[in-house]
């Protein structure tokens, strides 16, 4: 599939395979980890709707298998993906969108082969935040040569439910709460968690969690990049999410524009821009 960059220039053709295995993902000095996360939207800002039983789903206008492979692709150089713990209520449930990348799919076997090459594990980790416990882990996921580890704030702590997930062989792991007063009670401190993570080896984190999530770690300075594919289409609707859900920021977050790509046609439909953002650098981001 042929995509034309727009940015930076010169403007030139280039393939959608392979297009983000190359992207640097890595801080010069290798002392925390590097965050991105990567969100599909349509033109007027939805990533989820409302479906006819109240449940939050992708546009199907909207997702499409040229964003799904790059989304892959993302999964293939990231050492763990951060997700919350609905994400696993909702796969018991059958509602939640996909397995967990890298997809055990013949078309990503690519990916799984590059992975060997780079000397990284099968599969990339998975960091669960949660507020409760009160999810199941599927078997699949230790089957895969992952480890699990889930982060909970102390004072939130179920000895039953945290039992329950370390015989399944996930590590439950309590942190402090988040100590400013104006979060969600119970919010997990989310600079703990990447500096946890950072002490123990992993570089680069992926998130695939929501808006919400999104939202926590552009407030905490902790997101170093942002993908974003968008769909040139219009979908409307009254009851969605958009690109970040909470309360309003206390400061804008200030992002730069890396890359730019379009593609012109999406299999008969509406194209897509595949854009890049990095966080603007500061003194605090540079000491957290």
């Amino acid at each position: 599939m042929t995509l034309l960059r727009l940015y930076p220039a010169p403007t030139q053709a280039c393939t959608l395979e392979g297009l983000y295995l190359d992207t640097p993902l890595d801080h010069a000095p290798h002392a925390i980890p590097f965050v991105y996360s990567n969100f599909v939207t349509s033109l007027d800002g939805r990533v989820a709707v409302e479906d006819a039983a109240g449940h939050d789903e992708v546009p199907t206008s909207v997702a499409n298998r040229h964003d799904w492979r790059l989304y892959q692709e993302l999964a293939a150089r990231a050492d763990a993906l951060l997700i919350g713990g609905r994400y696993f209520r909702q796969l018991a449930e059958g509602r939640a969108q996909a397995a967990l990348p890298v997809a055990d799919d013949p078309a990503f076997s690519d990916l799984l082969a590059w992975r060997r090459t780079q000397g990284l594990r099968p599969q990339s980790d998975v960091v669960v935040l949660s507020n409760t416990l009160d999810f199941p882990l599927p078997e699949t996921l230790l089957e895969q040569g992952r480890r699990v580890l889930i982060f909970i704030a102390r004072s939130l702590i179920s000895a039953e439910r945290r039992d329950r997930l370390a015989a399944q062989g996930a590590e439950v792991i309590g942190l402090d709460a988040e100590p400013d007063a104006a979060s969600i009670t119970g919010e997990l401190d989310i600079c703990q968690v990447v500096r946890r993570l950072g002490e123990r080896g992993y570089r680069r984190i992926y998130s695939v969690a929501g808006p919400y999530s999104l939202h926590s770690l552009l407030r905490h300075g902790v997101l170093d990049t942002l993908f974003v594919t968008q769909r040139l289409t219009m979908i409307g609707g009254e009851r969605y999410q958009s690109l970040l859900e909470g309360p309003a920021l206390a400061a804008p977050v200030g992002l730069s524009l890396a890359s730019l790509y379009y593609q012109q046609d999406v299999d008969g439909g509406a194209g897509q821009l595949f854009a890049r953002f990095d966080r603007r650098a500061s003194a605090e981001a540079a000491g957290r």
